[in-house]
C-alpha cells in the first residue's frame, strides 16, 4: 500500500487577497505553483475568494473565459466617464462590483456631498438588459458615495424631484431638497432577484449609519455628516423601507435604496462569494484546503473570508492550512498556520515580493503534507 506521500491528493487552494500587495487570484496561482513544483501529480483546485467588496470580480472570474467578462462605459462618481467591467457567471448570475462604477479611487478628490452612484445604475441597466442574466449579485465595498443609491435608481428610471418638480442634482447633499419620488418608470429587477453583498451591519441613519460611520472616510466634514444624515432621513421618510435593517447603511445607503426599490436582500459577502465560486463542491473529497490573507488572528474567524472557509471545511471534515503575511495568535482551529514574514525574514521582504514567498509557502506545505493530512 502506498504512503500519503506517494499517492495523489486533491488539494483546494482558496485564499483571500493579501490586501495592498496581491490579489486573491494571483495569491492562489503562487501557492499552487509552489505546491505543484513539489507534488506535480496532485489534483489542485484554485478557488480564489473575496469578502464581497473590491476584488470580487477578479476572484470569481479566475479561470473563466473572456466571454464571461463584459464592460460598459458609465458615468463615474464625479461625472467623468469610466469603463466598468462586470462578470456573467455560467448560471446566469451577473456579478457587479460597485467600486468599478462609483468607487472612491475613481475620484480626483473626495466629494462627500456631490459624488453620485449614477454610473452604477447605468451599469445595472446594461446588465439587466442582457437576456442571459437571471439575477444580480451586487458587491458594495469601496464606494465614494452617500446618496442612498438614488443616482443609480435614477439611471434605472426612478425620479427624485424637488418642490418645483425638477430632478435633483447628483449626490447625497441634494436629497435635502427632495419633495417627491416617482418610481413608475423604474426598470424592474431580473427575475431571479438581487443580492447586495454587505460586510457591515450599519443601519441607514445615526452615528453608526451611512453618513455617521462612513462619511468621514469619503471626505465628509462633521457638518457634512450631519447634513448627509438629515438628507438620508428625508429620503427614508418619502421612500419607506427598513431604514434600521442591519446593512442598510452599506455603500452610503445604496443597500437601503435597492432594498426599498428593487427588493434586494442583504447577504454576507464572504459566504455569497464562496457559494458562487463553488467552494463546497471543491471541498468534497479534498485532503486539504490551503487558504490565506494578509494577517491571520482570532478576528479572522469572525465573519471574514478565512473564518467562513474554516467553518465550511470543518463541516466537510477537511483540514485547513493558512498562509498569512503575519500570524498573530495561537491555538487557532487550523491544522497549520504559516507566516510569510517568518519565511522571508522580515515584513518588508515579505511585502516586497509576496508572490515569491507564497510560492515558497506552497512548496513547504507540500513537503509537510503528511503532518497536516
Amino acid at each position: 500500500m502506498g504512503t500519503v506521500a506517494d499517492r495523489q491528493l486533491r488539494v483546494v487552494i482558496a485564499p483571500d487577497s493579501f490586501k495592498g500587495t496581491l490579489g486573491a487570484a494571483d495569491a492562489a496561482d503562487a501557492l499552487a505553483a509552489g505546491w505543484r513544483s513539489e507534488r506535480p501529480d496532485d489534483e489542485l483546485l484554485t478557488v480564489p475568494l473575496a469578502d464581497g467588496g473590491e476584488g470580487t470580480l477578479d476572484a470569481l472570474g479566475h479561470d473563466l473565459p473572456d466571454s464571461c467578462w463584459r464592460s460598459e462605459p458609465v458615468t463615474g462618481p464625479d461625472g467623468r466617464p469610466v469603463d466598468a467591467a462586470w462578470l456573467l457567471l455560467p448560471d446566469g448570475t451577473a456579478v457587479v462590483e460597485m467600486a468599478r462604477a462609483a468607487g472612491l479611487p475613481l475620484l480626483v478628490r473626495p466629494d462627500a456631498l456631490g459624488a453620485t452612484t449614477r454610473g452604477l445604475g447605468e451599469l445595472l441597466a446594461a446588465v439587466v438588459a442582457d437576456p442571459a442574466v437571471t439575477r444580480v449579485m451586487l458587491t458594495l465595498g469601496g464606494s465614494a458615495t452617500t446618496d442612498g443609491g438614488t443616482g443609480a435608481l435614477a439611471a434605472l428610471g426612478a425620479r427624485f424631484l424637488d418642490a418645483d418638480g425638477a430632478d435633483l442634482a447628483p449626490g447625497g447633499g441634494a436629497l435635502s431638497r427632495l419633495d417627491r419620488i416617482d418610481l413608475t418608470g423604474l426598470t424592474p429587477p431580473p427575475r431571479g432577484g438581487v443580492q447586495c453583498l454587505v460586510d457591515v451591519t450599519a443601519p441607514l441613519l445615526g452615528p453608526l449609519g451611512a453618513a455617521g460611520q462612513f462619511g468621514p472616510q469619503k471626505g465628509a466634514s462633521p457638518d457634512q455628516v450631519v447634513e448627509l444624515d438629515a438628507a438620508l432621513a428625508r429620503l427614508a421618510d418619502l421612500l419607506g423601507g427598513d431604514r434600521d435593517a442591519p446593512g442598510a447603511g452599506a455603500a452610503g445607503g445604496t443597500a437601503y435604496g435597492f432594498a426599498a426599490c428593487w427588493g434586494a436582500e442583504f447577504v454576507s459577502g464572504a459566504g455569497a462569494v464562496a457559494a458562487a465560486a463553488g467552494l463546497d463542491d471543491a471541498l468534497r473529497g479534498a485532503a486539504l484546503v490551503v487558504t490565506g490573507e494578509g494577517q491571520f488572528d482570532a478576528q479572522s474567524l469572525r465573519g471574514k473570508v478565512v473564518g467562513d472557509l474554516v467553518d465550511r471545511a470543518r463541516a466537510a471534515a477537511v483540514p485547513v492550512a493558512v498562509v498569512a503575511g503575519r500570524v498573530d495568535a495561537e491555538n487557532l482551529p487550523v491544522a497549520r498556520a504559516l507566516s510569510l514574514t517568518e519565511l522571508a525574514g522580515s515584513v518588508e521582504e515579505a511585502m516586497t515580493d509576496p508572490a515569491r514567498w507564497l510560492t515558497e509557502a506552497g512548496v513547504q506545505l507540500a513537503r509537510e503534507q503528511s503532518v497536516t493530512l
